[in-house]
């Protein structure tokens, strides 16, 4: 797994924030667009891709994107 190759599938799940504001450090509640239904969507892409099963608990423990992906690849392995 690689963190770039993650924030890039996570950026694109957001159609009005530019793709410049997504790094490891980015708080993504603190987006704008940020909402449930985004939520649900990181969350399908994170098991289409990851192949890697998220609850909502465990997205509400992570703060950054570098967590989020932690967790995605503590899971993975």
């Amino acid at each position: 797994m690689d963190i770039n190759c993650f924030i890039e599938a996570f950026a694109d799940l957001f159609e009005e924030t530019e793709a410049d504001a997504f790094s490891p450090e980015t708080h993504f509640r603190d987006l704008a667009e940020w909402s449930s239904l985004i939520a649900l969507s990181v969350m399908s892409m994170i098991d289409d891709e990851y192949d890697v099963q998220l609850n909502a608990s465990e997205l509400r423990q992570a703060n950054t994107i570098q967590e989020l992906f932690e967790i995605v690849s503590s899971k993975k392995s």
